[in-house]
Order: C-alpha cells, then sequence, then structure tokens
C-alpha cells in the first residue's frame, strides 16, 4: 500500500500526506454485484485511519476533523467502506479516494458569517402582505352596528 495523497484545498494549502503504515485496509466478502465470483473473491475494502495519533493534521486540524466527523468516527478511528466495483483494486481507490475528500472537507476552516440587509423591496413586500393579511381577517368580523 502507498502513502494517501490529500489535494491542497482550504484548511491546508499544501495538501496532505498520509503514511500508508497509518491507513489500516481490511477486506470482506461483498454483496451485491459480481455474479458467480462474489462468494469466491474478498472485495469489500475498509479503509481506516486513527484521527488521534496520525501525524499528517496539526493539531488545529485534528480538532476540526474530530469535531466534525465525530458522527462518523468509532473512538477516534475513521472507517470508510467500499463495495460499489466488482474487483478489489477499484474498490480500493475508491475507499482512499473518499477518505481523502472526507479529511479535505473535514478540515476545512468555518467560513465566517456575513450579516447582511434586507432590501428595500423585501421590506416594503413584507409590510404590504402583512397589511393585506390584516385587511383579509378585519373583513371576516362581524359588521358593527352604525
Amino acid at each position: 500500500m502507498e502513502n494517501l495523497r490529500v489535494p491542497p484545498g482550504p484548511g491546508a494549502p499544501h495538501g496532505l500526506l498520509i503514511p500508508a503504515g497509518e491507513l489500516r485496509e481490511q477486506f470482506s466478502h461483498a454483496s451485491g454485484p459480481g455474479g458467480q465470483g462474489v462468494n469466491t473473491t474478498d472485495s469489500r475494502v475498509q479503509l481506516s485511519l486513527d484521527l488521534a495519533t496520525t501525524t499528517s493534521l496539526t493539531e488545529v486540524q485534528r480538532r476540526l476533523a474530530l469535531e466534525r466527523l465525530q458522527t462518523r468516527l468509532a473512538g477516534t478511528v475513521l472507517t470508510i467502506n467500499a463495495a460499489e466495483h466488482r474487483s478489489q483494486r477499484r474498490n480500493r481507490t475508491a475507499a482512499r479516494e473518499r477518505l481523502a475528500e472526507l479529511l479535505r472537507e473535514s478540515i476545512a476552516p468555518p467560513v465566517p458569517r456575513r450579516p447582511t440587509r434586507a432590501t428595500r423591496g423585501s421590506h416594503r413586500r413584507r409590510l404590504q402582505g402583512k397589511r393585506e393579511r390584516a385587511e383579509i381577517k378585519q373583513n371576516r368580523r362581524r359588521p358593527g352596528v352604525d
């Protein structure tokens, strides 16, 4: 197995290089396509990476990744399953690509919210709608004795 390269992006301007020794691959029988060979080949791939012990992440990146991926983690281990292809080689490639994309998205810094103002037209339309609704309700009332 070779090192996993995560392409550059926000939060990692030079990308990441995850050493092969930190990745763990397991193979098992995959359900789905494969015909007669599905029961004889271990084509499903489970690719795991322990985010707490990996040397490729800085402390800021590690904190962001652990926080954002917490629903997908077992402890601190991120596991990706790939079984959509018939061949083990293609499933290995798919799992590595998915892991790289997940890491890349999880370490991107949060985008600051920039408050905006309502436009004059939207403000006018909202008030006009309120006036129309009030008039509808006013017309439902019992007529007064004049």
